[in-house]
């Protein structure tokens, strides 16, 4: 069984380095288009070429909240740091209490 995990780990990543290029946008993909990172992966996967290559060279960068450094995308108000910080906790006393 032993055996077989070398195999199922090159298997996971190529997997993952496939659906993570699918899933990310064309205008975040760096270095060639999002149509040849995906033939490059699939190529060179068996010999993880391709999926590092992608890792390294094609995936988006992610800054230290997670986000990616394309400025101006919409991001949602629970994962927007700015927009929590403005939240105001005197505006619940503006509420009235149901007694």
């Amino acid at each position: 069984m032993l055996r077989y995990l070398p195999f199922l780990l090159v298997l996971a990543l190529w997997i993952y380095a496939f659906v993570d290029c699918l899933n990310t946008p064309e205008e975040d993909v760096r270095g060639m288009p999002k149509l040849a990172w995906v033939f490059v992966i699939l190529l060179f996967g068996e010999v993880l070429v391709g999926p590092i290559a992608w890792l390294i060279a094609g995936r988006p960068r992610r800054t230290a909240d997670g986000a990616t450094e394309t400025p101006g995308r919409w991001i949602a108000p629970d994962d927007n740091p700015e927009f929590l910080k403005s939240l105001n906790k005197d505006d619940l006393k503006d509420d009235p209490k149901p007694e």
